[in-house]
């Protein structure tokens, strides 16, 4: 199915897929049929962390997050990870949307290793990074914090959040609920001034006719994980989505998964999160990733999502299943 891209600014990345000119002046591209954009979405690699960062540690959240790593890291696995980092590669996708948790202690060595992968699985201006909790597990709240990781945060050289990224007819707008908790908290928290500047940013781009997909660690939906890992603002957040709307939001944490659905000012905002991708499905699903195909056709916009892992037993990543999301009103799932 072809889709037509609405009004977007001189000079914007369309498409990189093959056939398509990105030079194309504004008033050629708009009447350009194009094909579904193709956006990856992973979440929770946990990779392992450098042997320089065992050493020595203070920080009794650190402590207890390393202890808690020991005893279950056998429930991640690199060779898993790398088979869904080739998978996503061979895919080609025209971006590719991680949610978090790439480090385990959030150790300036693991972020810094973290970068190094992510440059390998794609220039920075095809991959987005909105951090996780384990990526912000002690020290100082703010984004400064993720400074290795700026080329993927977004475009703008600025660390604050929300980070808005536009690609063809897509808008990712990434937020960043990873900050510092207590002792034997998971949670994520959204500071005043990203919910602030969210409202302004959803009615900007929905006035440019945009596909929003909200980016984030930690599920805006209630009930999908425990109260100790859930969004500290998520009534708010729901609040603002309520009014404003997107199209789309894509989470990790939970490890699982999930399909929610939140209230939106014109029927239901779909809410998907993805299990780790690194998961040896020991404890969980095996490592996953989904791959989503956004197309914009005469009745509004259509979304088609495959989800691609590991089924155990020692074979590649391969086909799960493939679903669509219903434009509005509910959110379905079509197999084949």
């Amino acid at each position: 199915m072809s889709s037509v891209v609405p009004a977007f600014n001189r000079g914007d990345p369309l498409s990189k897929r093959p056939g398509v000119d990105t030079q194309l002046a504004a008033s050629l591209a708009r009447a350009l049929p194009l094909p579904p954009f193709r956006l990856a979405h992973i979440s929770d690699l946990h990779l392992p962390p450098p042997e320089r960062g065992a050493g020595p540690e203070l920080q009794p959240k650190r402590l207890l997050s390393r202890y808690a790593w020991r005893r279950k890291r056998l429930r991640h696995d690199p060779a898993a990870l790398a088979a869904i980092a080739a998978d996503v590669r061979a895919a080609d996708p025209d971006h590719v949307a991680v949610t978090g948790d790439l480090t385990n202690f959030s150790r300036l060595e693991e972020l810094e290793a973290a970068a190094l992968w992510l440059g390998g699985l794609g220039p920075p201006q095809a991959v987005t990074v909105s951090p996780g909790n384990h990526d912000a597990l002690v020290g100082r709240s703010g984004a400064a914090r993720f400074a290795p990781w700026t080329p993927w945060l977004g475009d703008e050289p600025e660390l604050e959040f929300p980070k808005v990224r536009r690609r063809g007819p897509v808008a990712l707008v990434n937020l960043c609920s990873a900050q510092p908790t207590a002792l034997h908290l998971a949670q994520g928290v959204l500071d005043p001034e990203q919910l602030q500047r969210l409202p302004a940013i959803l009615r900007r781009l929905r006035a440019e006719g945009a596909f929003r997909i909200l980016l984030l660690h930690h599920p805006p939906a209630h009930g999908v994980v425990s109260r100790r890992k859930s969004l500290r603002q998520g009534p708010e957040l729901r609040s603002i989505l309520a009014a404003e709307g997107c199209e789309l939001v894509l989470h990790g944490h939970g490890h699982q998964a999930t399909v929610a659905a939140l209230e939106g000012p014109e029927g239901a905002i779909p809410v998907l999160g993805a299990p780790s991708a690194s998961s040896s499905g020991r404890h969980g699903p095996a490592a996953r990733w989904h791959l989503f195909e956004i197309d914009r056709g005469p009745h509004g916009w259509a979304v088609r999502v495959e989800a691609r892992g590991l089924r155990g037993g020692g074979g590649g990543v391969e086909r799960l299943g493939r679903y669509a999301l219903a434009p509005s009103s509910s959110v379905f799932h079509r197999p084949s």
